[in-house]
């Protein structure tokens, strides 16, 4: 044989074809057909989309309360929006591909303006599938009526067709999801803001119904701050009456160093307030503000607690932060709880701290310029014996010494500051002397 004809004979071109069975051709067809029928369908509800879109309002106005509120309010608004989403539908029906984004910004514009105007989510979801629905019925009632025959193709597009509704319920419930969380943000925020200037005492007039909304407090009414520092509850910031005891309203601001707790403790009843308490050393409001920040009455260990008097009315809030800052302030270092009306005289002192400092001077100063050792033995005795109501000896068994010791160090501070423990006027600068020298020593 010649070589040439033997090269031709073992030369391989390529893998041997393999024939395609003819099902796959019959399906590519019948795909085609489907299509072209679809197609065809589409065409005709594009110029019918004013009707489509009328058809689905009444429906939604039929089954959805939500929107007929939302129709009522703004009816142009409302079929303005159904009708470019349905158009969005049918147009994506025609070219996936070319419309895709189009159609997806239309879909998260609608979710994203819903959630902003508070419309349910479920009612929004149905609404899309509705116009899914509809959409399906029109284009299987104009393919009865152009093309009887080729009804049965549609069911081959028809996983498509609601595929896309699926894809754009997920977008459209995405979109409102993420604006309702920006939105809840927004809302927290601005009521943080509300509650911090309520509580700096800048909060305009003009300002406290939407700061009395925000925070779920009264306007008018009888209120407690409480100022914490450490040992807080583990509660969010701007927590309010659903995570405190039934009936207690309650809103809690966290700071950078001190956390403030606003307690309702009285309503304003016939123009007139809650009297404030009998008892001084307890709560004596309806609501005790401890027991409704979950505050133990002792405090916590290592932490310190300020309960400030009542003002009345959410615009005097500020001022009873001061109150609860300044009971604070007397709070021990080492942690406790200070109410402030068991420490009005503290709370005199040291809310001026200059004349605290002059009043110390002006009393206790020639026992503050002796030794040290001699200095803190008389100004202990003199603190023993306030202490023990004037009694020295419950001062001396204190101090672990005879009452006639106390007496004679008693004497000796008479004669050193030229005041008398005998006059009553004398006794007061002294306790007050004492008190602004343990509280501002620091």
């Amino acid at each position: 044989m010649h070589p040439a004809v033997r090269t031709r004979a073992t030369i391989r071109t390529g893998p041997t074809p393999v024939p395609q069975p003819r099902t796959r051709r019959i399906r590519s067809l019948i795909d085609a057909d489907a299509l072209r029928a679809l197609h065809r369908a589409a065409r005709v509800l594009i110029d019918d989309l004013p009707e489509l879109t009328d058809r689905l309002l009444a429906v939604l106005r039929e089954q959805e309360p939500a929107y007929r509120t939302a129709m009522e309010n703004d009816h142009a608004g409302t079929w303005e929006e159904v009708h470019r989403s349905l158009r969005h539908s049918v147009t994506s029906l025609l070219d996936p591909r070319g419309t895709r984004e189009a159609a997806h910004r239309c879909t998260w514009r609608i979710g994203v303006a819903r959630a902003e105007q508070g419309l349910p989510l479920d009612a929004l979801l149905h609404a899309f599938r509705l116009g899914g629905s509809l959409v399906w019925q029109r284009l299987v009632e104009e393919t009865s009526r152009s093309a009887p025959e080729d009804i049965r193709l549609l069911v081959h597009v028809a996983t498509d067709v609601w595929n896309f509704v699926d894809e754009h319920c997920s977008l459209v419930a995405d979109a409102y999801r993420q604006a309702e969380r920006q939105l809840a943000w927004r809302r927290e925020n601005r009521v943080r803001l509300l509650a911090a200037a309520l509580l700096d005492g800048t909060s305009r007039i003009a300002d406290l119904p939407e700061t009395a909304d925000g925070l779920r407090l009264p306007e008018h009414g009888r209120y407690v701050v409480v100022a914490v520092v450490g040992g807080r509850p583990q509660w969010p910031a701007g927590v309010h009456t659903t995570a405190v005891p039934p009936g207690v309203s309650v809103y809690w601001h966290s700071g950078v160093e001190v956390d403030y707790g606003i307690v309702l403790v009285g309503e304003e009843r016939d123009g007139q307030d809650d009297p404030e308490p009998a008892n001084p050393g307890a709560s004596g409001y309806p609501v005790n503000p401890l027991e409704s920040l979950g505050l133990p009455a002792d405090g916590v260990p290592g932490g310190r607690i300020g309960v400030g008097s009542a003002v009345t009315g959410l615009a005097a809030v500020g001022d009873a932060r001061r109150l609860a800052d300044l009971a604070l302030s007397i709070c021990p270092p080492e942690g406790g709880t200070v109410r402030l009306t068991e420490h009005l005289p503290e709370a005199l002192v040291i809310s001026c701290a200059e004349l605290g400092a002059t009043l110390t001077e002006q009393v206790l100063g020639p026992l503050l310029r002796l030794e040290p050792a001699d200095r803190d033995v008389l100004l202990d005795t003199l603190a023993a014996w306030f202490a023990c109501d004037g009694s020295a000896q419950r001062a001396g068994e204190r101090l672990y010494c005879h009452r006639n010791t106390v007496l004679n160090r008693l004497r000796r501070c008479e004669q050193l500051t030229g005041r008398s423990l005998a006059r009553p006027a004398d006794v007061v600068e002294i306790s007050l002397a004492l008190t602004a020298r343990r509280l501002l020593r620091g």
